[in-house]
């Protein structure tokens, strides 16, 4: 379990207006001797009142470009004295508020063709954008201007230019907000387009595939787990269609692609999870930062994987994240914690901290640690005396990790098992010890800093692939074996540490009167509402969290938050979700969100909770889930036509609502019973992203009168075919139900039959 440190009560020569703030990143500058405010009205009425500009910098905690210009910049007094003097500094959490950060983000993006963080923006007094940037070093090189340059010209410009400076920011704000908050001018997407979007994604990441190490695109690698989702996706569809070979193709990539990130030092091997990316195209030299986001979409990838192959490579992988999970970032109360920094210091004491410290190797440490096993090991692990960062040139351009060795696998566990005369199980039990020696060595030492900060939108996606774990993992082979990190735990562990994460959401960031969500929590909620992706993101678990065999409870406040997402986003006349609220006058773009990218799209993923939510209902109630998914998915109409690997998650969503019916297993019995949970585990063990697992118990009137409410027909199908002593399963598509069966092999023979 996750520990949190409280910050140091010790004096400080500096102390502005950050030191009372909740936020880890915020609280990490609240003794520079820059005079931050944090975002809001405070701030915004000192630089109206000395007539200044505002020089906002968002970021995060476990941003390592974010640690660089903090010490180089912002500890400096010189760049102090020039902030405090000519501007109001404004410090933003883009994870506490990813709407402020949306804004000046898309601005800098749309000026400049590029962004990230940390972010730097000059903006003025009523908050229209001016100029900006993301990391600047501190002084003038190679014919670039240093940030203490650009505060000089700016501040110059703002006396001499500002008319112009105000002029341009209003009006690039005004186009911005026009491009971002498109409408619908049908109803629906054209039919071709619901299918054709699909398969015009698949073609076009399919000409980007890696056919050497993986992946979709060149260098820095990330992993995208949208795109693998879209692979999969239409690979199915392929193969329902009986179009094997190319449906075969499509896997292939995706394996390949899961076994390199797998096997390559972007998966932290030693303690489980998986680094931020890779900055060779070999998924081999990453940024450290470990978050949440990537965490839950890399495990139900992992998971589908599994579904189709059996294969316990990827179910190890999938645990192999979750038990990282379950191990270091979820907290006392079941609330799981954002992020994991890059940096951390070498040892005990040392003041200066370094990028990847903690996950990083010399020959020396691995010999003294392991002893007897050391050269299998290093021969494994690619462990060299001078450092193993020489496979890319861009593994280490500026040699930051000579003599240091990042862990990476380069060949298949049967050939290096035959080289040392060791049965293959031998050989994994002795890596497998040395990993967790090599964890407890490194757990004697500095950690990175842990970001205990609780995102929902977040905790959504880990909830879900929790959720989804409990009953793929029934399918692994009784008897398989495990090795450190991964734990081999009853997959029952997996729904009670996702319902815990739901409960802790419930009864900390969930207005009960309001119905209404808050965006993160540390110490206490933030002062940010709820956003889109919370919603949606969380609406998404709690469907997974229910159709795993979670109480009808999660998937009633499920239909709340829905209820509530369409009253404060959804654009009734135009179609699909807002992003914000709207209600704060500080953020001054409401857009519709369609990116899939690090994280899936807020709109993304409504479209296919509304369309599963259709699935799961009758009449008024299916139809309204439905028009607005249709609505949705036709304001983006130009996007899928035109920019379609831009919008993956998004394609998989038209072509979904083009499916004539999907597919229902509905199981009827007591729900307490192992028997319940095998039947439970065989209507999961199918990779079909088209299936809805409705569960019900006609002996429990509360779940009865939930089902009389919203679809008559399962409380009807439930009363027909309820039997004392068994559980029943039936299998219903196109208002045609199959025979009921009872036993589990019945019910995966029956969901593995091709559609006519």
């Amino acid at each position: 379990m996750a520990k949190t440190t409280s910050s140091s009560s010790s004096s400080h020569k500096h102390t502005n207006c950050l030191s009372a703030e909740h936020s880890p990143y915020l609280l990490q500058h609240a003794h520079n001797p820059v005079n931050w405010y944090p975002w809001g009205e405070e701030a915004f009425a000192e630089a109206r009142r000395r007539d200044v500009p505002i020089f906002l910098s968002i970021g995060y905690s476990t941003c390592h470009w974010c640690h660089v210009m903090k010490v180089e910049s912002f500890e400096d007094e010189e760049v102090a004295e020039l902030l405090n003097d000519s501007f109001v500094s404004v410090k933003v959490d883009r994870e506490e508020r990813p709407d402020v950060d949306k804004v000046y983000m898309t601005f800098v993006q749309a000026l400049y063709g590029g962004g990230g963080w940390p972010l730097s923006v000059f903006i003025s007094p009523d908050l229209k954008p001016l100029m900006g940037g993301t990391y600047f070093p501190p002084d003038d090189k190679y014919g670039r201007p240093g940030f203490k340059t650009i505060l000089r010209k700016v501040k110059d410009a703002w006396f001499s230019k500002r008319d112009t400076l105000v002029k341009s920011g209003a009006f690039a704000i005004e186009q911005l907000s026009e491009a971002l908050s498109a409408s619908a001018s049908s109803k629906k997407l054209p039919d071709e387009l619901s299918q054709n979007a699909l398969h015009l994604c698949a073609e076009q990441l399919s000409q980007s595939y890696d056919s050497r190490y993986g992946g979709f695109g060149s260098a820095p690698k990330f992993p995208r787990p949208v795109e693998i989702q879209l692979m999969l996706y239409h690979s199915k569809k392929l193969n329902d269609a009986g179009n094997y070979s190319e449906a075969k193709k499509g896997l292939q990539m995706v394996f390949f692609t899961l076994q390199c990130m797998a096997r390559g030092g972007i998966h932290d091997h030693i303690g489980g999870g998986f680094h931020r990316y890779s900055v060779d195209e070999r998924w081999h030299v990453p940024h450290f930062e470990k978050m949440l986001y990537d965490q839950g979409q890399l495990a139900n990838v992992y998971l589908d994987a599994f579904s189709i192959t059996n294969d316990v490579f990827y179910s190890s992988l999938s645990r192999d994240i979750l038990d990282y999970l379950r191990r270091d970032i979820i907290g006392p109360e079941g609330e799981i914690f954002s992020a994991e920094d890059a940096d951390s210091a070498e040892r005990e004491g040392a003041k200066k901290k370094k990028e990847g410290a903690f996950y990083i190797w010399t020959i020396q440490e691995i010999d003294d640690i392991l002893g007897e096993h050391s050269t299998l090991f290093k021969d494994h692990y690619y462990v060299k005396p001078l450092g193993n960062c020489d496979l890319s040139r861009m593994s280490d351009p500026h040699d930051e990790f000579k003599g240091k060795n990042v862990l990476i696998e380069l060949t298949d566990t049967s050939a290096p098992a035959k080289k040392y005369g060791l049965p293959l199980e031998k050989y994994l039990d002795i890596l497998g010890e040395c990993r967790q020696k090599l964890f407890d060595a490194r757990s004697r030492g500095p950690r990175p800093h842990l970001d205990d900060k609780v995102i929902v939108s977040w905790n959504g996606l880990a909830i879900s692939s929790l959720a989804r774990a409990s009953k793929i993992l029934m399918g692994e082979a009784e008897g398989t074996k495990y090795n450190f990190p991964v734990v081999g735990c009853d997959p029952k562990e997996y729904m009670t540490a996702a319902e815990k994460a739901a409960s802790f959401i419930r009864r900390h960031l969930y207005n009960e009167q309001a119905h209404r969500l808050e965006h993160s929590f540390r110490n206490g909620p933030s002062k940010a509402p709820g956003f889109l992706d919370d919603y949606a993101f969380l609406i998404s678990g709690l469907l997974d969290l229910y159709e795993a065999g979670g109480g009808i409870h999660w998937l009633v406040w499920a239909i709340e938050l829905q209820n509530k997402q369409d009253e404060l986003f959804l654009d009734r006349e135009g179609g699909g979700y807002f992003n914000t609220p709207g209600e704060d006058p500080s953020v001054l773009l409401r857009v519709k969100e369609d990116h899939d990218g690090a994280e899936p799209s807020g709109n993304s993923v409504s479209a296919i909770n509304l369309i599963r939510l259709a699935s799961m209902m009758t009449g008024s109630k299916s139809e309204y889930y439905r028009q607005n998914a249709e609505h949705l998915l036709a304001v983006f109409e130009s996007r899928l036509k035109d920019m379609a690997m831009a919008v993956p998650l998004m394609c998989c969503a038209a072509d979904m609502i083009s499916v004539p019916s999907h597919k229902q297993v509905v199981l009827v019995g007591h729900k307490s019973s192992l028997e319940f949970d095998n039947m439970l585990a065989a209507a999961h063990a199918s990779y079909d992203p088209n299936r809805t697992v409705i569960h019900i118990d006609p002996t429990d009137n509360e779940e009865m009168e939930i089902w009389e409410d919203n679809n008559s027909n399962i409380a009807l199908m439930a009363r027909n075919n309820f039997a004392a002593d068994k559980v029943v399963a039936l299998v219903c598509q196109n208002f045609t139900c199959s025979p009921p069966v009872t036993d589990p092999k019945s019910l995966k023979a029956l969901l593995l039959k091709k559609p006519s």
